[in-house]
């Protein structure tokens, strides 16, 4: 089958159309370094206009202004000529071994230590009959040029001199690990790699500083300034197409083989350049068009992005990519700023984007975008159905291809999708016919042609693929030309499946490794996921196989569901029965797994192989080993710890049975294993056998090399090997790990108690109301407090005008005292949130959230409810309050910040982030800013005032914990669970970054500021306390027993103390100066909650400390404050607990103490008031 219709001219090469195109538009804008577009956006997206105006923004304008919006960098076309000419004249003197002041070259020694280069392996070339595919005297082989460069107009520059030089390019993607990229640049055989030191659109420059001494071939270094500073350069460059002979390819890419090695493709400048003629003749750029370069530079599709706007004169968008690893939502900002009007994408990202373009809010995109590409991966009826009725004047176009057929060869236009519906039945959008110069052939059994594997022959091929050094033609197969009916010509074999339909349009069935037989019969595992994909509660279904005991082969049916579903084993039930109804019994899953995403690949794709690598099916064989049993039992006493449930069996999912991160994190301390192996490995059996798998059968030599080392006696627990850092898996890494749908179950394991009812008191707690504390803490004035003794005054006032009233009872030290409880609000589900308690107008109230996704103001003398509201996504922060206490803020699941009216609850402004909200939000009264961070990364600044967004900064990991402002050198420090510390100077807008600081282990919890010494303290989750001085220094580290999850805490009347609360059960008070050790108290039981001081009940020179335990105990203890301030001797009886309650559910909340009254969330579902009681207490 052969595309039909106009063919289009063939330019004779990519220099010479570049050439023309940037000749004859010198003064038009090329490329956008679009820095302050999205930013310039995304301060105005609150409640107001879609988007900034627009209006006047041409980025065709002649003469152009400097920047589309303030913060961009724009680039004409006379100048990226001039960059190109001027660049390819130093790399072709390079490559004809001159120097230049700028390139770096290998020692001797580095050339014999470092890989060392594979020599080319001419004498295994496979030669083809095809001669344009063999080395030839019309044909050369060319250098290989290595681009290691962020997409950027450096990388669009070094592209184009490449292809100037005659040479081929190599992309090399500088957010690779380090070992692809040394593994890349050996295998190729590398002549020369071209560096750029620019900042934009990277997140760190440690590449730099290690790939010189690492690599064996020199690094040619330039920048744009450079190459713009040359007046004019020589033109004695020929390009080649005037040099008389072919080159054999123009690009080399890496891509996964099927052998599990990396293949590099190379791809010709005749693939290139057909499909650019082919879109050019049939969809022809416009006037004014703008595309937006969004795909990473590992795969071919971004190629076409590059030459689809260069070569005709169009502009290009580069956001900065480091911004779209982080925030994949972020694209939809640079779509509606700079009217983009062609986008190339994956279905998956579309279908993830979904949700945002069906609101009005992103009206101009849907307005603006004229031609939608999707490719890589199968593209739903349903998706089109969606997507065409939300851009209803967007051309979209469904391709197909590989890298190995340079990029695309097939398309299929859905323009013509209606009235083929009407004559077939089908469930994925066709991929359709071969575009103009391209034959597809479909090969099946017995040479049946109508369904069968795909081959591709024509201009579109590439010469053949590196493995090892050695180009190979091992996917290429002779065939008869179809056209000549004589004589053979070169396919590639793709290893994909297609059905052709009687009009000639094919339609994808799928990998050759996505069919299989059962019993004889072929299974589509596509076509059971088109299938569930039908079904009105599934969303979307991936369907995997995999074998089972004794060679049987299992599939395995994962599901993301449209909304919450009451019961999900019955809708399993269901949607099986719905199955067998439309399959035969082979074609049935045998299990169904429901899921709350599916894990995506770098280029948005589903990663199959991390579904199957996390579901991998182990067999239940017993092990002869007394050792290993010993190992298998280790693991599940971890998990009961962690979890702390009962029972575990060896199959039991840890997520499913209420694991989260933090959970995890706690096995992975106490197993001393890489905590992605219980992700991967999520049942004790299956990290029982990756384990045995990765460190050998004899767990002996586990426990004598110390990788693994419990001890199994109640009480402390003994580690004797440090936390490595390697360990800690990125944030990328945890999010790809499968969240099931029994996190979200509201009857969390964990809970011991699901009591009716809203409020309960008892029966004298009304009689108390008019008493001791009540009046006294009326009396205090407007303020509000939350967790880790954070307190906030109204308007200018503070601590100093205040001196925190308290109220000295005289308690001898052996007193017998208890907790008694006053009040309990039924919240409907667990309440994590730890409470806010805000004074107002001599009136007390308490305000929480809870799972149930109810948040409520709560009066703290009589817990009776003043008003509730129901959220959005489950609440697990604390809330803040403004400081003119007009506003409540608090966060969700569903990644929205709420801003709620105080004195009624009902929604002031809602902000949208891109992952779940976890953190307190802070409030700056300087600048009248809230600062919260999300699961998305990024830290906000949002204007309370006027409802928008005045600034955020990536911050390299998910944000737990709340920010801490220094007021004083106005600083706001923030950690991330990736480790690193972030401070930012917020003296003046634009806010900016100070330093940062990579503590390689994850932060969980807030850091809190000493007012002393002025460090900056940051628990981690191996142990460890960390002081920072305000250049990022460490002042001092000290290690505890165990994990820390939560923030240390820091009291006004214990000013050289941090108190730190330890998962191992310890509460400690280190010096705040030194680190050294006050005093600790065991408690007995893990605590994952911080501390909290009461600063308003002194008995005598006393002060007391509440605690709360993961296994529900309220604890407080009593501090001899005669010890405060001394760095090192310890007394007796400077701590003594005062009293305990053990509650009915477990707790995870931070306590509130005031005045002798404590306020903890439970998981009971309640939010709880108790009250310290003694005889003299009861006087009071």
């Amino acid at each position: 089958m052969d595309g039909g219709g106009k063919q289009p001219r063939l330019g004779c090469c990519i220099s010479h159309e570049f050439y023309a195109s940037a000749s004859s538009n010198p003064d038009r804008i090329a490329v956008v370094h679009a820095s302050g577009g999205a930013r310039l956006f995304k301060e105005s997206r609150g409640d107001g206009p879609a988007g900034p105006d627009l209006d006047g923004r041409d980025l065709s304008s002649e003469p152009p202004a400097r920047s589309v919006y303030d913060g961009d960098t724009c680039f004409t076309y006379s100048e990226l000529l001039l960059a190109v000419q001027t660049l390819s004249s130093r790399l072709r003197a390079v490559l004809h071994c001159g120097d230049d002041p700028h390139l770096i070259k290998p020692s001797s020694d580095e050339v014999n230590n470092c890989c060392q280069r594979a020599q080319p392996g001419f004498s295994v070339w496979l030669v083809p009959s095809d001669p344009h595919l063999a080395e030839s005297k019309d044909v050369y082989r060319p250098k290989v040029v290595g681009i290691c460069v962020p997409p950027s107009v450096e990388y669009i520059v070094s592209i184009l001199s490449v292809l100037s030089c005659g040479e081929a390019f190599l992309p090399i993607d500088p957010w690779w690990p380090r070992d692809r990229i040394l593994s890349v640049v050996s295998s190729s055989n590398v002549d020369v790699i071209l560096m750029s030191r620019i900042s934009f659109g990277k997140s760190h420059d440690n590449l730099c500083n290690w790939i010189t001494t690492s690599v064996a071939c020199p690094l040619l270094y330039f920048t744009m300034d450079e190459c713009l500073q040359v007046d004019r350069c020589p033109h004695d460059i020929i390009l080649p197409c005037e040099c008389g002979k072919e080159r054999l390819f123009c690009y080399l890419m890496y891509t996964s083989g099927s052998t599990g090695k990396p293949k590099g493709v190379c791809g010709t400048e005749q693939g290139l350049l057909n499909r650019f003629l082919w879109m050019q003749e049939v969809y022809p750029f416009q006037e004014k068009e703008c595309v937006l370069f969004k795909t990473s530079i590992s795969f071919i599709d971004h190629l076409q992005e590059v030459l689809g706007a260069i070569l005709t004169a169009s502009s290009l968008v580069v956001p900065p990519f480091n911004l779209l690893k982080e925030n994949i939502f972020s694209i939809l900002h640079f779509l509606e700023a700079y009217h983009i009007s062609r986008l190339t994408a994956v279905p998956s990202l579309m279908r993830a984007l979904l949700p945002t373009f069906q609101s009005q809010k992103h009206l101009h995109i849907t307005k603006s975008l004229k031609l939608l590409v999707l490719s890589g991966e199968d593209f739903s009826i349903l998706l089109w159905k969606m997507l065409s009725s939300i851009f209803s004047n967007t051309s979209i176009l469904n391709l197909y291809g590989s890298t190995e057929v340079s990029g695309d060869c097939t398309f299929f236009d859905c323009e013509r999708l209606p009235t083929l519906l009407e004559m077939e039945v089908l469930t994925s959008v066709p991929i359709g016919q071969p575009i103009s110069n391209c034959e597809v052939m479909v090969i099946g059994e017995n040479n049946v042609s109508d369904e069968g594997e795909i081959h591709v022959g024509g201009l579109c091929i590439c010469s053949g693929c590196f493995v090892d050094s050695v180009i190979v033609h091992s996917d290429f197969v002779e065939l008869l030309d179809s056209k000549k009916k004589q004589g053979k010509q070169l396919f590639y074999k793709t290893g994909d499946f297609a059905r052709r339909l009687k009009n000639g349009d094919l339609v994808f069935l799928g990998r050759k490794d996505r069919l299989l037989k059962i019993n004889g019969q072929r299974v589509s595992l596509v076509e059971i996921e088109s299938a569930l994909r039908r079904h009105q509660d599934v969303l979307d279904a991936v369907v995997l196989a995999m074998k089972g005991p004794d060679e049987l082969i299992l599939m395995k049916a994962f599901l993301q569901l449209r909304g919450e579903q009451n019961s999900k084993n019955v809708l399993i039930r269901h949607i099986r029965h719905w199955l067998i109804e439309k399959f035969p019994a082979v074609m049935i899953p045998h299990h169904f797994v429901i899921l709350e995403s599916f894990p995506l690949t770098s280029s948005g794709k589903v990663d199959y192989e991390c579904l199957s690598a996390l579901e991998i099916t182990q067999n239940n064989q017993d092990s002869d080993q007394t050792g290993g049993i010993g190992l298998l039992q280790a693991i599940k006493k971890a998990f009961l710890d962690a979890l702390m449930v009962e029972e575990v069996s060896d199959e039991d999912d840890f997520f499913a049975i209420g694991g989260d991160s933090i959970a995890a994190a706690h096995v992975s301390f106490n197993l001393r294993i890489n905590m992605r192996l219980l992700y991967d490995f999520p049942s004790p059996y299956k990290l029982y056998n990756a384990i045995l798998q990765r460190l050998g059968s004899h767990f002996d030599n586990l426990k004598d090399d110390g990788t693994l080392k419990i001890n199994f006696e109640s009480g402390k627990r003994k580690f004797s090997v440090n936390y490595e850092a390697s360990e800690v898996p990125s944030l990328e890494e945890v999010e790809r790990s499968v969240k099931t749908s029994a996190k979200n179950v509201n009857d969390d394991s964990r809970k011991r108690l699901k009591a009716g009812g809203k409020r309960s008191s008892t029966p004298d707690s009304t009689s108390q109301q008019d008493s001791y504390p009540w009046v006294s803490l009326a009396k205090v004035g407007p303020c509000s407090f939350s967790r880790c003794n954070k307190v906030t005054y109204e308007g200018n006032r503070s601590l100093i005008d205040e001196c925190r009233a308290s109220w000295p009872i005289e308690i001898p030290r052996n007193t017998e005292s208890y907790l008694h409880k006053l009040w309990k609000v039924q919240m409907g589900s667990c309440v994590d949130a730890s409470p806010l308690f805000v004074v107002w107008n001599q009136e007390i109230f308490v305000l929480t959230g809870a799972h149930s996704e109810k948040f409520a103001c709560v009066d703290a003398k009589s817990g009776s409810i003043r008003w509730e509201i129901k959220l959005e996504g489950r609440i697990e922060g604390s809330a803040a309050i403004t400081d003119d206490l007009s506003q409540v803020i608090v966060g969700c699941y569903k990644g929205k910040i709420y801003f709620l009216d105080f004195s009624s609850g009902k929604i002031c402004w809602t902000f949208q982030t891109a992952g779940e909200v976890k953190s307190q939000p802070v409030v700056d009264k300087e600048r009248r800013l809230i600062w919260c961070g999300s699961y998305d990364r990024i830290l906000y600044a949002l204007d309370y005032k006027n409802y928008k967004c005045v600034y955020d900064v990536a911050c390299g990991g998910s944000i737990f914990g709340s920010p801490v402002i220094d007021e004083l050198h106005s600083i706001i420090y923030v950690a991330s669970t990736s480790g690193r510390i972030t401070a930012l100077s917020i003296k003046a807008l634009p806010f900016s970054v100070l330093w940062q600081q990579v503590l390689e282990v994850p932060v969980f919890g807030s850091p809190s500021i000493c007012p002393i010494s002025e460090n900056v303290i940051f628990c981690l989750v191996d142990g460890s306390v960390v002081a920072l001085d305000s250049s990022g220094s460490i002042s001092w580290k000290i290690s505890t027993d165990a994990p820390i999850f939560a923030g240390a805490c820091i009291s006004s009347v214990l000013p050289s103390q941090v108190l730190v609360c330890s998962r191992g059960g310890k509460i400690y008070s280190f010096n705040t100066e030194g680190g050294n050790t006050v005093w600790e108290y065991d408690v007995g039981e893990p605590i994952t909650a911080s501390a909290y001081v009461d600063e308003n009940l002194q008995l005598a020179s006393d002060r007391l400390v509440c605690v709360c335990t993961c296994s529900g105990s309220v604890i407080v203890l009593r501090i001899n404050v005669d010890m405060e301030g001394d760095s090192g001797e310890k007394e007796e009886y400077t701590v003594q607990e005062f009293a305990r309650l053990k509650m009915e559910g477990d707790i995870f909340s931070s306590p509130v103490m005031v005045g002798g009254l404590i306020f903890v969330g439970c998981r009971d579902d309640h939010l709880h008031c108790l009250s310290v009681e003694t005889q003299s207490l009861a006087e009071k």
